[in-house]
């Protein structure tokens, strides 16, 4: 058999198409003529039915206009017609912002899907602040469901500047893009008041709406970011309705439940906040003068911005946790300048207050405080219940130093604090952290000791005056702490953190490497990890939704003196590697961190 090869010419094609466009320019073997707006463009139908789906099946055996010399495409603009055949005769689309409208219509009316396709890519790269209103309102009219998302979602993070500067566009938007907007878990830097006065302009410029519709609309707005008597204030008609009165009702309720809010959260009231935010609470560029002032971190940008509300008071060895979106300072030491006979002086006193800052309107209210007072102790929240652990308190008037072993945990159904199950010792200076609905607490200066139920590691061999390496753990379930396999190092004032379904324990005090190690409540086995690449003690930490953990700021000895640090770290849970990310806003020790979502 005769051996053969199949060659390709691909100038052929580009030629073909060029002949093509050379014959329409002369106007010659032309055998019909479209007409739009009064312009005449003669065609080959050829190249027509060859192109399109809708000259395919317009000159067909049995139509009409198989035999037409002229067809009429009333409903097309000649620009955008002329667009469309340049695009078929050529490969070429020419388009710009002013003309992607009616091109935009030629290509969805004539079935030329690769141009419809190249439209929507335009817009797509081309949304801005500008023209997402509109460009919205093209990709809902054919269709353009990529175009249609990137606009919507533009319409979202651009809203405080339309509502500024070009309110009359929001007001001309479709209704299916208002509604993905206001479903918008992010929209920065506008209030929820200023999303509900637009939804009711909306409706009052394109009313009247069927009720289904207008319901629809209302119920994506989230009314429990309202004041109460904002609320009281919304007489409009639409408002009327028994859906929207029933979802304004829990607005109200929300408002009226005080301690029960962090537990009965819902979409109604859950802001419309960027991703967690880590706050840096207390602490501050002296370990004696802890500051007010709370800064916020943004890990994406890596910047530091201050919650324009400062913390109530000035603490030192406290703690702070966060639940359903409100953030909970609790206990630690109330540094208070006072003046005695003309005299300048600080004083310090150990507090059982606990305050609770809402991000949704930027206010802190005192909440029920704990049973005792406690410094130095740990704090962590499981299934939306704070538990305080150990800690001590000074009296002022002996100025003596007594340790704790109690367990008191916040019920927020009822706005006060219970007693939980004691452990075996009092202690302060511990750390703990939450795994699989469980407390762990490791080391820290133990008082007397007690009895451990649970496995034996070999009992704690450290005086009272050092640091403990005991790890003992609560499930909640049980009435009694359980022993779990010491650390390897004798710890104090250190940190735990749980990623990936590990326990990371983190320098503290006193300690002379700067070694970490890992916990595996399975194998109960502790594995030494990377040590930090500073040494240092009294920082900040905070554990990131990836597993990573960053460390803020802290002290550390140099030349014989303690120095307060700048720098951020981050310790990569999964490749055990540190890395410095960027520097604080100003040196910082004693600070305690949590995630926070927090409005722009």
């Amino acid at each position: 058999m005769e051996s053969y090869s199949f060659l390709y010419s691909s100038s052929h094609r580009t030629g073909l198409l060029s002949g093509f466009q050379r014959l329409r320019s002369e106007r010659k073997m032309c055998d019909v003529a479209l007409e739009a707006g009064g312009v005449s463009f003669p065609c080959h139908r050829a190249l027509l039915a060859s192109s399109s789906e809708y000259f395919r099946a317009l000159f067909g055996e049995t139509t009409a206009e198989r035999l037409a010399g002229s067809i009429s495409l009333p409903v097309l603009k000649p620009e955008g017609l002329d667009a469309i055949l340049d695009f078929l005769y050529s490969g070429w689309l020419s388009i710009s912002p002013s003309t992607i409208s009616v091109v935009l219509e030629a290509a969805r009316y004539l079935q030329v899907e690769t141009a419809v396709l190249i439209c929507e890519r335009f817009l797509i790269d081309g949304i801005s602040a500008e023209n997402c209103c509109c460009y919205a309102n093209l990709a809902e009219q054919h269709a353009l469901s990529n175009a249609l998302e990137a606009a919507n979602q533009t319409v979202a993070m651009e809203m405080g500047t339309l509502l500024q500067e070009s309110r009359d566009d929001l007001l001309e938007l479709n209704i299916q893009s208002l509604m993905t907007v206001l479903d918008a878990n992010e929209i920065p830097g506008v209030k929820e008041a200023e999303l509900i006065k637009l939804a009711l302009d909306w409706l009052d410029e394109n009313g009247p709406l069927p009720l289904l519709k207008s319901n629809l609309l209302l119920s994506r707005l989230r009314f429990g970011l309202v004041g109460a008597s904002d609320l009281a204030n919304l007489n409009h008609r639409a408002m009327a309705t028994p859906l929207i009165r029933s979802q304004l009702t829990r607005a109200l309720e929300y408002h009226r439940m005080g301690p029960a809010q962090p537990i009965r959260q819902s979409r109604q009231s859950t802001l419309r906040a960027s991703p967690n935010r880590v706050l840096l609470v207390g602490g501050g560029s002296s370990a004696d003068w802890p500051e007010q002032q709370v800064l916020a971190f943004d890990p994406g940008s890596k910047k530091f911005s201050c919650l324009s509300s400062c913390l109530p008071l000035r603490l030192r060895n406290h703690c702070v946790c966060s639940v359903g979106g409100f953030l909970f300072v609790i206990g630690g030491e109330e540094v208070k300048e006072g003046d005695e006979d003309g005299k300048k002086s600080v004083t310090t006193a150990t507090s059982n207050q606990a305050w609770r800052y809402d991000p949704r309107f930027d206010r802190w209210e005192q909440v029920a405080s704990m049973l005792e007072r406690r410094a130095q102790f740990t704090c962590c929240v499981v299934e939306d219940v704070i538990y305080a652990i150990g800690g001590q308190h000074t009296r002022p008037d002996t100025d003596t130093h007594t340790s704790v072993a109690s367990v008191e945990f916040y019920d927020m159904t009822i706005g006060a604090w219970r007693r939980g199950a004691t452990m075996p010792c009092p202690l302060y200076g511990h750390a703990s952290t939450v795994l699989d609905n469980s407390i762990y607490v490791s080391g820290g200066l133990p008082g007397n000791q007690g009895n451990i139920h649970g496995s034996n590691h070999g009992d704690n061999q450290d005086g009272n005056r050092e640091g403990s390496k005991e790890v003992v753990y609560w499930d909640l379930k049980g009435r009694v702490w359980e022993k779990r396999a010491s650390m390897s190092i004798a710890r104090f004032s250190h940190r735990l953190a749980t990623a990936h379904g590990y326990i990371y324990a983190l320098l503290g005090m006193y300690e002379p490497f700067c070694d970490i190690e890992q916990y595996d409540s399975l194998s109960d086995h502790w594995t030494r990890l990377r040590p930090l690449l500073i040494g240092s003690f009294k920082y900040g930490m905070a554990c990131m939704p990836s597993g990573n953990l960053l460390v803020f700021g802290g002290r550390r000895w140099r030349d014989g003196q303690e120095v307060i640090m700048k720098s951020v770290l981050e310790y990569d849970t999964k490749k055990d590697r540190w890395r410095e990310i960027c520097q604080l806003p100003r040196p910082l020790t004693g600070t305690e961190c949590t995630l926070l979502p927090l409005p722009d």
